[in-house]
């Protein structure tokens, strides 16, 4: 086969000269460079058959199945001779393969099967910018094993738009390569405000005018396989195959031969509606027009529920530039894009690696087999998250597939030997166990695979039902059986999941053994459950459809689900929504008998002790439960032990308002509060509202016993508490040094007013104090009271800390203003010889 010159070809002799002396190699290329065809057969020339394969991994099955193929036409072979491919249950390599092309779990599987890649020379990481979570693991684990036990081995990263310089650092301060790029000229076409609102409506306006102004093929990008299937349906009314143009679909889930049918040339014009599938790594032959939706769909995952979000976000200007790329490998070509040049400009610069977003719990198994208790043992350009993290050992310590210190169980050994998710991993375990495998890769296929009922907005379920899965398995079986298994039912999506199942029946066949027959209802729910163990549910009191899930977290059932009336179920498939409630959209109905069998390890007896602020007491429960579900409830009465804890929280968060802090217990704090100011070196006590919170278990803990209620709190003597905390010499001189009565020159004992301000507050009539000349103090004579003159009436006439200026000023104006007000009162001339009285005349006048 002849080949065409690639800009690739003019760096190849130094990447070689390079390779044989450096260890990791970072090669930086821009699409249309031809990295991932002419890389690997030239590297052959310094890695000779003794020092084993070049294992090459590409991001997805279809692109490195079509790289195979392609490298293997140019040596003149068929795919499995010198170059091969392994895919997820599909393998083309033979003993004379020394180029593999593998997807990224596949390299995954061989270093945990072989620490030593005996037979592996070269590892090269194809577009390592699309930072998959299994290149970074992958990665990682190649670096490890070159540090650790095959220095000789050979790392190769190939990258279109990532910024090398933190890849080399990562690598050892690797040598970094650059290529130039192929790529014609693109006129870029901006659509967003001349075309109908909905996005498939968008879409098909803009293929139908490229297809008008433009020739050659067209690859039009949208966020997922939903919008592509809307599209074509609209394209498939508007007569393009009148015209002879063919309209291909092109992402994840369809079947291998359909995808390779969108990739490869044909005789027609033809539409591609791809998604971000198409970015990279695929080359479609004949592409001259590309319309970009300018929309990428992605998995978020939120750490706080523990499930994915799946989301439609702006793509990259990253991406952007790849997509318009695509348009340019022929010849000239035209991007149409479906929003404005601002909207790009604004776009983040690149899509972020998915290490950061996505569910963790298969990184964790990965690691806990590898040995690896920190991922900081290994090197990362981006470490996992340490929430994501958390949350990924909790869920497979849930599985049985590692134990309390996050280190593989022998159950966690078997569920990496399957090539899935740990959770159908598990659950295809449990299958084997029960006895019914056939069924368990039907629920595997079922959940991990596209759903094959079309959804109908709004549309509420025909029926109530047990469950949402065993309605699709009884489809499943139906359209088996011959016929088209309902109105509902979509032939492709049933078509995907019959391929997946019997790719797993073939997977499981060595340790299948013969089926036991069983009901088949209940062991679907005994496998869901094995594999959701989180993910049970229970119906909540306020509102049907509304359930909490063992994780804590509520969700609402969708309304086309058919298990609404049920009291417990398995949310098999959970949007986490959010801030708000979750939507489940599949569910399974479980008895409470069965996950009591399926989930006896997870049940745990707990005792409930809380405040409940409405009834304003303590409530106490025994309670069975698995995490955040309560199976079972009986109230107990708890001891005080247990009690008091739960009493002095309901204080604190009360402020003390639970408590009667009455004028006494106020005169009590500003009574030694005054002393703790004037008297520093005595060493009184803090008793501030403030620091009694602080210390509520030194004082009122001591003082519970029994103490249930709100009623009760408010009947204890908080005073002689808060007495109780000073010592005897103290609780002498606090009588002395602050009392609570003084006795004025009238004889009258007059009480003092602590709780009134900074300074003691004696509130007497003017005619006691007659013949007093100095201000009384307290404190050993260093606060003198605060002195608030009454009249006959009681009434304040004046407020002074100076008696004396008092008598020898302000008295005379208070004299002629109330003498005649109240005159069988007293009123001397000279106050300081005329004797105090509290009667409206002094005795023997």
């Amino acid at each position: 086969m002849t080949t065409t010159p690639l800009p690739i070809d003019h760096i190849l002799p130094h990447l070689l000269q390079t390779a044989r002396t450096s260890p990791c190699i970072v090669l930086h290329a821009p699409p249309g460079a031809g990295k991932t065809t002419r890389v690997p057969l030239a590297l052959l020339d310094i890695i000779p058959p003794e020092a084993g394969r070049i294992v090459m991994l590409e991001p997805r099955r279809i692109a490195a199945a079509s790289a195979a193929r392609w490298m293997a036409r140019t040596l003149g072979e068929e795919a499995g001779q010198t170059v091969g491919y392994s895919i997820r249950f599909e393998s083309r390599v033979s003993s004379a393969t020394r180029v593999e092309v593998v997807t990224e779990g596949i390299l995954t599987r061989r270093i945990q099967n072989d620490p030593l890649l005996e037979g592996v020379g070269m590892v090269i990481f194809d577009e390592f910018h699309e930072r998959s979570i299994q290149a970074d693991l992958g990665l990682a684990l190649c670096l490890d094993v070159q540090r650790q036990v095959r220095p000789d081995l050979k790392i190769l990263v190939m990258s279109a738009t990532l910024d090398v310089e933190p890849l080399a650092r990562l690598m050892g301060e690797a040598p970094v390569l650059s290529s130039a790029g192929r790529s014609f000229p693109v006129e870029e076409v901006y659509l967003d405000e001349r075309l109908p609102a909905r996005l498939p409506d968008r879409m098909v306006a803009a293929i139908q005018r490229a297809l008008h102004e433009t020739d050659g093929d067209l690859l039009a990008f949208l966020p997922g396989s939903g919008e592509i299937r809307i599209c074509a349906s609209l394209l498939a009314g508007c007569g393009l195959g009148e015209r002879g143009i063919a309209v291909h679909q092109l992402y994840g889930d369809l079947p291998f031969d359909e995808q390779q049918r969108a990739i490869q040339p044909g005789r027609q014009r033809k539409v591609v509606l791809a998604t971000s599938i198409a970015e990279t790594s695929l080359t479609i032959e004949g592409v001259r027009t590309v319309i970009d939706s300018g929309l990428s769909r992605r998995l978020r995952f939120d750490p706080a529920s523990g499930m994915n979000r799946l989301v439609t976000v702006r793509e990259s200007a990253s991406s952007a530039e790849q997509r318009k790329g695509r348009a340019g490998r022929l010849g000239p070509g035209a991007c149409y894009r479906l929003f404005s040049r601002h909207t790009l400009s604004a776009m983040t610069p690149h899509t972020p690696p998915e290490i950061l977003d996505t569910d963790l719990s298969p990184l964790v198994l990965e690691l806990a087999a590898w040995g690896v208790h920190d991922p900081k043992d290994l090197a990362w350009l981006d470490p996992p998250p340490a929430a994501s993290l958390a949350v990924g050992r909790q869920l497979l310590a849930a599985l049985g597939a590692v134990d309390s210190q996050g280190r593989i169980t022998p159950q966690g050994r078997s569920m990496m030997r399957l090539p899935l998710h740990p959770r159908l991993s598990r659950l295809l375990l449990r299958a084997q166990e029960l006895g019914c495998a056939q069924l368990g890769c039907d629920l595997a296929a079922l959940v991990s695979e596209r759903d094959i009922f079309r959804t109908a907005g709004g549309e509420r379920a025909p029926r109530v039902g047990p469950s949402d899965i065993v309605e699709r398995l009884e489809c499943l079986h139906a359209w088996r059986k011959g016929g088209s298994g309902g109105e509902r039912a979509d032939a492709a999506s049933l078509k995907a999941v019959e391929r997946v199942s019997r790719q797993l029946e073939r997977l499981l066949k060595p340790a299948a053994g013969k089926e036991r027959p069983g009901d088949a209802d209940e062991a679907t729910a005994r496998l869901l459950l094995a594999a959701y163990p989180d993910r049970l549910a229970r119906r909540r009191g306020d509102g049907e459809g509304r359930y909490l899930l063992a994780s804590g977290r509520g969700a609402r059932l969708s309304p086309r689900s058919v298990a609404r009336k049920a009291e417990y179920i398995v949310a098999v498939d959970v949007d986490g929504g959010g801030q708000d409630e979750g939507i489940i959209h599949l569910a399974s109905e479980v008895g409470e008998d069965l996950l009591r069998q399926e989930c006896a390890g997870l049940i745990v007896l707990r005792s409930t002790i809380a405040w409940n602020e409405r009834e304003k007491r303590v409530v106490a429960a025994r309670e069975e439960g698995i995490g955040a579900l309560r199976l079972t409830s009986s109230p107990y009465t708890p001891g005080n032990e247990e009690l008091c804890p739960v009493i002095l929280e309901a204080v604190r968060a009360s402020r003390l308002e639970l408590l009667d802090m009455d004028d006494t217990v106020r005169r009590v704090q500003g009574r030694v509060a005054l002393l703790r100011k004037a008297l520093p070196e005595d060493g009184w006590p803090d008793l501030t509202n403030e620091n009694l919170l602080e210390t509520l278990e030194e004082w009122l803990g001591p003082h519970l016993a029994g103490v249930r209620t709100a009623q009760q709190l408010r009947a204890l003597d908080v005073a002689p508490l808060l007495l109780g905390l000073l010592d005897y010499r103290r609780l002498r001189l606090l009588d002395e040094l602050a009392p609570t009565y003084m006795e004025v020159p009238s004889g009258s004992r007059i009480r003092l007013d602590y709780a009134a301000g900074e300074w003691p507050v004696l509130a007497v009539k003017l005619q006691e104090l007659f013949g007093l000349s100095d201000t009384p103090t307290i404190a050993r004579g260093r606060v003198g009271v605060l002195l608030h003159l009454l009249s006959p009436a009681g009434r304040p006439i004046q407020v002074t800390r100076d008696l004396k200026g008092f008598w020898n000023g302000a008295y005379h104006e208070v004299k002629k203003e109330l003498k005649g007000r109240y005159p069988k009162h007293p009123w001397p001339d000279d106050p300081w010889s005329a004797q105090p009285t509290r009667r409206a005349k002094p005795r023997g006048s």
